[in-house]
């Protein structure tokens, strides 16, 4: 008997063995591909680049030394730079602020329609899912550009392309929410008579509505640092500041490091805040 289990265990290891060194080398050969890939990828985008890469890599520090420097000696005018950016950073954060809202109104809605149990069309759920996954597939910056071309440069199109990036994104992470509620509340309310709409607000909001702020409150995080990106390409707010004072080049870079700083702030503030609220939200006012 202690034979045969001595010869099972020993079959069992060599077996686990076997897996095991199966296991490395899948890995090895996928990170020998990945590494392939990677080294031509650098090749032709070396390559078609206007300069190239190795050659201008000790330089890589020069500009924000030029920036850093001609700040440094013209430190006083600082402050007045900074209070004349203050409009366009009030803009991105209000373009960021209206994309979150209007792209989680949409995401609670397109969640809903796409979480089992809970959709009232349960054919078109792989038809919704789809549609967020072509929302979160397009950049926004892309939308925006497309936008900018219809609609004339400014902060609408950078809020609608913004919005429409935040639909999709929010309403995967709200339908994996509305996965793990529970049924029983919304069971009941369907018993008594209620509405589609009666038993979403009564039954599965109340559950759910904490994660979707804490989820909102980080997507608006990423809407404010996406706002300043889209102003380089005409959306409106502190970025276009930003390029503009890039544009002119030396004798405009002490305004260049003023609406850096200005962003890096109001990032950092936000950062903290919304960790803040996401933290009350988790664990109480004890954290």
């Amino acid at each position: 008997m202690a034979d045969l289990t001595a010869a099972s265990l020993d079959v069992t290891r060599a077996h686990y063995m076997a897996l095991t060194r199966q296991r490395r080398l899948y890995g090895g050969l996928m990170l020998l591909v990945f590494v392939l890939l990677l080294a031509a990828g650098f090749g032709i985008a070396n390559d078609r680049n206007a300069g190239g890469f190795l050659p201008g890599l000790p330089h890589i520090f020069d500009f924000p030394a030029d920036v850093i420097s001609e700040a440094w000696e013209k430190r006083v005018n600082l402050p007045g730079h900074l209070l004349r950016a203050l409009p366009a950073l009030i803009e991105t954060i209000n373009i960021a602020a209206v994309a979150t809202l209007l792209g989680a109104l949409g995401a609670i809605l397109l969640s809903m329609l796409s979480t089992q149990g809970l959709a009232p069309w349960p054919r078109l759920i792989p038809v919704f899912r789809r549609m967020m996954d072509l929302m979160r597939a397009m950049p926004e910056i892309v939308i925006a550009l497309v936008l900018i071309f219809i609609l004339g440069g400014g902060p609408v199109p950078a809020a609608i392309a913004i919005a429409f990036h935040t639909v999709g994104a929010l309403g995967k992470l709200f339908s994996e929410v509305n996965e793990n509620a529970d049924l029983k509340p919304l069971e009941g309310l369907a018993s008594v008579g209620a509405t589609w709409p009666q038993r979403m607000m009564l039954g599965l909001v109340p559950q759910v509505a904490p994660n979707w702020f804490s989820y909102a409150l980080l997507r608006f995080e990423i809407n404010i640092r996406a706002s300043a990106i889209l102003g380089f390409v005409g959306a409106g707010g502190i970025g276009y500041e930003l390029k503009n004072a890039i544009s002119w080049g030396t004798g405009k870079f002490d305004e260049a490091a003023a609406v850096f700083i200005l962003l890096f702030l109001t990032i950092m503030v936000f950062d903290q805040l919304s960790s803040y609220v996401r933290n009350r939200m988790t664990y109480g006012a004890a954290k």
